[in-house]
This record gives structure tokens, sequence and C-alpha cells, in this order.
């Protein structure tokens, strides 16, 4: 594996932590003060001792959004916001088995999922942006956000003028603990077990509290991880054929994140000044070690290909922000600013040894290769953000404001000449010294300048929104190993609006429109070749790239079910111009036969639709009041032509189901509960290739008592069916190949882990 310039792994990053109380303007009314008799902040004893199972809130704001609060979560203790997102309607993930990074909202690639921090974009959930996930399709990497920081989770499913429309699929919202959220404090402490039977740490503490005029809360969280997997390829020439060769593979992900997290929250001359930082320190360990033989024969005499691959991770990310809101010019003003800062060390390492090349025995006619590279990232992004909101007649509220952002990001990759050798030689050459690659001294930078205006409104049963939004986007690339400069800039309208009706105190019905964008990411722009990027083959950017746009629809129906219950069903559809996926120009690659050089392309228009439903409620109709379900099932599809024909959008799952329950023992003190999840059938196309994946189920139950009014203890058994993911690739040459099914190779590929135990006490004091 042969690290690269452009799509350098960046799993962590800056997060914008908009401290306002939540302060998302469609979250909460415009003139609420920071804090009022409905938002006192919650002792610590309730966060740790949950007497009543917790069950998705109704929201009833113009725009559709599903609401859930940690408490929704927290009984099965997700170590991660992934892990928390998992149990949400129309949430997939293609990560490895045990992980989930970048989030497939309705199935479709992470570069279509908004993802904010409290109402506000962040660092790596736009073009351009390695923050929290991958250069190569802007994703937002969820699995580095800790649970313990997460007060709620917002499905939002529309657009609307007040936030950023890089969202055609949709934006999660991650609301964080503010100063508002907590009275007291409250440790946690555990251990994982994994399936290799190692054992790992986790330890953290929050406390909120009055301290001088305002209100402070601090927390820390040490996190340890591991990942241990098996994975087996088997390769033919085509289906049906024999065996050709097979590889076993392990893979171990073993690390520790560090977080600290702050916000004060007080008032200043008439007008309230919120302040808030986060900082996450992560050190992580990949060990891939894989046998592969020839046939499937697996012994030393068929022994074809020992091969080890470590990569060494270290990343520093903080971020911090400030906003102070003011009564004046007949409304509210505020005025947010935000610095984050996110720097990725990581030295790979790869050992390769062949054997079998000849007639002759070991060790004539082998030889070793030996591959190193350094990878130097840093992100900066500097936003700003000023808002007006004031009250018109009639119950109609004016909104409008301007949004500043600029991104930068410098990138460095080195690598040391690939060192081969023949055996039997007992003193290998010395590797050389490490040198830039091609693309890899690079620079970007992303300004934006984004003004908009929004009109809300309620009338008895009715409640409305409409705005427009004007994004403008300028992108500089600069490759100093050529050198060459690139600039691209867009420029797009985006008109939204939504309403809600209730038909009855239980019963409502809402509609949303809006347009969306999605930009492509700095990778995609630059014109570098980059060799061995996708695998073994090339990559080159297309500074051409159009930014793809989307008009949406979104409808649906909700029912409160008693005073706790809540059932509903949405309908959405997406209409998609220009959309963006890799392709194959048919160039042959660095590796020589059998590689080529993939590019991107606006490939034409294409569709996305489906059907959310969700359930959430105590049994109490039958008698049943300490037995909660809960049960969702998104069943998505989606229509795009290619060279081949009609396919759905690539990697997008046929459906998404989580179905599970929890019981109260209240008499016991104690409580257990189940959750099962299962995504459907995910298919990939592009020229010179085609995968489909597919993943087994997943199992999770709790076991939790309650001790007193301070303590609870909690067993969690994760993974409990040994989830496996399946992947089947064919391989060919051309298009023609392609068409005529001609196969250069046909390949099977399975991954597994095994379960995971939590045991983990919170104490409230």
């Amino acid at each position: 594996m042969k690290k690269t310039a452009l799509f350098a792994l960046a799993a962590l990053a800056p997060m914008t932590l908009a401290a306002a109380a939540s302060s998302a303007a469609w979250a909460v009314e415009a003139d609420a003060p920071i804090a009022t008799a409905a938002e006192a902040p919650a002792t610590a004893s309730e966060l740790v001792v949950q007497a009543q199972i917790a069950y998705r809130n109704r929201t009833d704001q113009a725009a559709p959004v599903l609401n859930y609060d940690l408490d929704y979560f927290q009984r099965f203790e997700p170590l991660t916001a992934g892990d928390a997102l998992k149990r949400v309607p129309s949430v997939a993930f293609l990560s490895d088995v045990l992980e989930s990074d970048g989030v497939r909202l309705r199935g479709l690639d992470p570069a279509y999922t908004q993802i904010l921090i409290n109402g506000e974009k962040v660092p790596g959930s736009g073009s351009g942006s390695g923050a929290f996930g991958s250069g190569a399709d802007s994703a937002f990497f969820v699995d580095r956000i800790p649970a313990e920081l997460i007060e709620r989770i917002e499905i939002v499913r529309s657009a609307s003028a007040n936030r950023s429309g890089d969202a055609v699929a949709g934006a999660i919202n991650i609301v964080l603990r503010d100063a508002y959220a907590l009275d007291g404090g409250f440790v946690r402490a555990g251990a994982l077990m994994f399936d290799d039977k190692r054992i790992r740490e986790t330890v953290g503490g929050v406390w909120g509290g009055q301290v001088g005029p305002g209100r402070l809360l601090v927390g820390a969280n040490l996190q340890g991880r591991r990942n241990p997997k098996n994975k087996l390829s088997l390769r033919y020439g085509e289906p049906g054929a024999p065996i050709d060769n097979s590889e076993l593979q392990t893979d171990v992900r073993n690390g520790t994140d560090y977080s600290f997290n702050a916000s004060y929250q007080v008032p200043l001359a008439g007008g309230d000044l919120d302040l808030s930082g986060f900082y996450v320190h992560t050190d992580r360990y990949q060990n891939e070690d894989s046998i592969e033989y020839n046939k499937d024969v697996r012994d030393n005499a068929n022994l074809s290909t020992l091969n080890d691959n470590d990569v060494d991770i270290e990343q520093d990310s903080y971020s911090v922000n400030g906003k102070y809101s003011h009564d004046m010019f007949g409304g509210r003003t505020s005025v947010k600013l935000g610095y984050a800062s996110f720097k990725d060390k990581e030295a790979e390492f790869e050992d390769e040894t062949e054997y079998l090349r000849d007639a002759t025995p070991y060790p004539d006619g082998d030889r070793i290769t030996r591959d190193k590279s350094r990878t130097d990232l840093e992100d900066t992004e500097f936003s700003a953000k000023l808002e007006h909101k004031r009250d018109l007649s009639d119950g109609v509220q004016l909104q409008f404001g301007l949004q500043y952002e600029k991104k930068q990001r410098d990138l460095l990759v080195t690598e040391v000449p690939r060192n081969r050798y023949s055996l039997p030689s007992a003193n290998p050459p010395a590797f050389k010294p490490y040198a830039v690659i091609d693309g890899g001294d690079a620079s970007f930078e992303q300004t934006r300048l984004d003004p908009y205006v929004m009109l809300d409104g309620k009338a008895g049963a009715l409640k409305w929104e409409a705005g427009l939004r004007y994004e403008t986007t300028d992108v500089t690339l600069r490759d100093r190993t050529v050198p060459s400069t690139t600039d691209t800039d867009y420029k797009v309208l985006l008109p939204s609006a939504s309403l809600r009706y209730n038909l009855t105190t239980e019963d409502q019905v809402y509609v949303s429109g809006a347009r969306t964008i999605r930009r492509p990411s700095f990778d995609y722009l630059s014109p570098a070749l980059l060799t061995a990027e996708l695998g073994d083959n090339d990559f080159i950017g297309n500074p051409r790239l159009k930014p793809e746009t989307a008009w949406g629809l979104d409808a649906g129906y909700e029912r409160r079910m008693g005073k706790q219950g809540v059932a509903g069903v949405n309908v959405f559809y997406r209409k998609v111009k220009d959309l963006i996926e890799l392709t194959n120009t048919g160039d042959e690659g660095d590796e020589g036969p059998g590689t080529f050089v993939y590019s991107a392309r606006n490939t034409g228009d294409g569709k996305v639709w489906g059907i959310e439903f969700d359930l959430s409620t105590p049994l109490t109709v039958i008698g049943l009041e300490n037995t909660g379900v809960f049960l969702n099932y998104s069943w998505l599809d989606s229509d795009v032509n290619d060279e081949f024909g009609s396919r759905k959008f690539n990697s997008q799952s046929d459906y998404v189901l989580n179905i599970g329950f929890i019981q109260d023992l209240p008499t016991w003190g104690a409580s257990f509960g189940a959750t099962y999840r299962k995504q459907g059938e995910a298919y990939s196309r592009v020229v010179g290739e085609e995968v489909t994946t597919t993943y087994g189920g997943d199992l999770e139950i709790f076991l939790e008592k309650r001790i007193g009014k301070d303590l609870t203890i909690r067993l969690t058994g994760s993974n409990l069916l040994d989830a496996n993911k399946k992947e089947s690739f064919n391989k060919f040459n051309t298009i023609e190949d392609q068409n005529d099914r001609n196969f250069d190779e046909y390949e099977l590929e399975r991954e597994n882990a095994g379960p995971v135990f939590q045991l983990i006490a919170r104490l409230a004091f």
C-alpha cells in the first residue's frame, strides 16, 4: 500500500463548537434567553441514573427534523457519535467491521451528508478539508467524537437558508453539552475486552456549574481503542474458474484518544457571551499482515507472498470559538468567530517478500520489496458569521446574515525510493533519503462568502419557513512539485421552503423542498498524477469539474402515541445534476499491465428516492409501560446512467433496518435491552471494476444495575453475531471487456471480527 499526497487519511480534526446553548437558529426560538426554566441544567444524578426509558423526541420546527437525546443511545454505551448514529433511520456505513466513520445518510457517499456541530458547519464536512475525514471524499469521520460530549443528535432531512447548502442527502446535527447542560459532575470508568482477549481502558469526567457571573462546563476523556479483525481473499480468473491464489490477512488497529472540552457562558454588557474550546490528541497504530498462497493449498510449498504493512498515526486537533448576542436594531444580533487547527502525521512502512517467482527452490530467484512514506498534513480554518433576527407583524420573523469561511491546507508527502533486492542476499541495500512524491507538496485554499435571508412564521396549526441562500466559493490549488496553480470558483443560488401542519393534537403532516450543492473535493480538482492511489491504480484530478446541484423534496406524516411515543413515515426524492464520479481513463497505470489511470468527471444526471419509517414508543397500550420498543426501516433506491446502462448511485445500500427494545425493572433498579441492525447490499460500478458489498447483522445487548441515586453499572456486549463484511470484485481491462464480461480477475473478500464487551461504571457527584 503506497501513501499518497491528496488522499491521505485525516481521521480526526478540529470541531467548530458554536456554544450558544445549542444555538442553531432552526432549533430554538430567536428571542430565547440563554437559559430558561425549561432549559434548566440537568443534575448529574439525572444523567447518570436513568429512571425511565428515553424515546425519540417530536419536534415542531417547520423543516423535517428527527431528534434523539443521548439518553436514547446511552444504555448501549456508544463510544463515539458514529456508534450512536448506527441506530437512527437511513444511516449506513461502508466502513470496515467494528468501525463507523463516514456517514452515508440515505446510503449515499459521505460527501452528500452535511455534518453540523451545534448547528454550525465543521471542517471536513465540505469540499477541500480533510478534517475528521478523508481527503478523497470530503467526508467527516464521526467516530472521533466521544459520545460523552453529546447532548443530542438531530437528523435534518431538508435544507434551510441559514445553513450551508452542501447537504444533498440531508444533515446530521451533533449538539454538544454546553455550560447550561449540567449541574454537578460525574465520572465514568471501565474496560473493554476484545475478541483477541486484549483489554483497553476508558475513563472520563464532566462537571458543570456556576463560576462567577456565568456558568462553566469542563470535561475530559481518555478512550482506548482496538479493532482486531481477519480477512480472507480468494482470486480467480473469472467466476466459476479454478482458484488462482488465496490471501489470509490480520488487521489490528490499536490506539488511544485523549480529549478535553470547555464551555463558558456569561451575561455581558446587556448581551450574552459564549466561549468554547475543544482539544483532542490521537495515537493510533495500524498493523496489517498477510500471507498469500498459490491456488488454495495453504502450506509452505505454495507460499507466494508475505506482506507486513504498518501505519503509525499521530493527530492533534483544537478549536476555539466565541459568540456574542445582543438585542439591537429592533431584534437580536449575533456575531460568531471561530478558529480551528488540525495536524496529522503518519509514517507508513510496507515490507513484501515474494516467493515462487521462478522454478528454483527458495531463496534463489526470490526478492524483497520495501516501501516507506511520511505524510504531514495541516488544516486551518477561520470562520465568521453575522446574523440578525427580528419579529415582523402577524407572527412572522425575519432572519438574515452573512457567513465567511476560509480553509487552508498544507500537505507534504515524502517517500523513500522503492528498496528492492533479490535473495539470498544477506546484506540488503540501505534506504535512500526521503523525497517528495509527485503532487506531494501542495497547498489548498478555499474562501466562501454566503449571504442568506429567511422568513418563518406560525399561524394557528400551520408553521412555515422560506428563504434564499447565495453561496460563492473560490478554490486555489498549488502543486509545488510541478509547479502549477489552479483556480476554480462557483456561485449558486439555493432556495428552500418548508411547512408543517397539525391535523390534530396527535397528527401532523409536513412538506419541504430545497436546492442543495455538492462541491468537488480538492483531490478531485488537482491535476497532479498520483501513482498507486487507488490500490495499484493511479489517479489524476480534473480541474474542469462542475459542482453537483440537486432539487429535493421531503414529505411525511407523524403521529404522537400517548405521552412519549411517536411514529412517522417520510418519502424523499432528489434530482441530481452534473453527478461527480470516478472514471477509468483507459491509460495504463504506473504499476504496469492490468493497472489504470483513474480520474473524476461529471457523468450526467441522477435520481435518488426512498421511504423512511420510524417508531419509538412504550407499550403502555398493552399494559407494558416499562417496555420500550424501537424500529426504523429505510428503503433506498436511485438511478444513474453510465457507459453500461442504468444502475444505482455507487455503493448505496438497498435498505437500513434497526429494531430493539429496553425493559426497565423499577423494583430491582435494573434494566436490560437489545438492538439488531442490518443494512442491505451495496453495488458500485466504474470503468474497469464492479464491487458488491454485503454486511452481516449486528446484535447488541446491555444489562444495567442502578445503585442508589448516583451510581450505575452497565455491561454491554456488541457485535455478538460476529458481523462480517463480504465483497466481490469484478475486474476488467477495457470497456469492451467489461461489456463482454471478459474478466481480468474475479476476487472474493471476506472480513470478520468478534464480539466486544464493555463494563462501565458511572458515578455522579
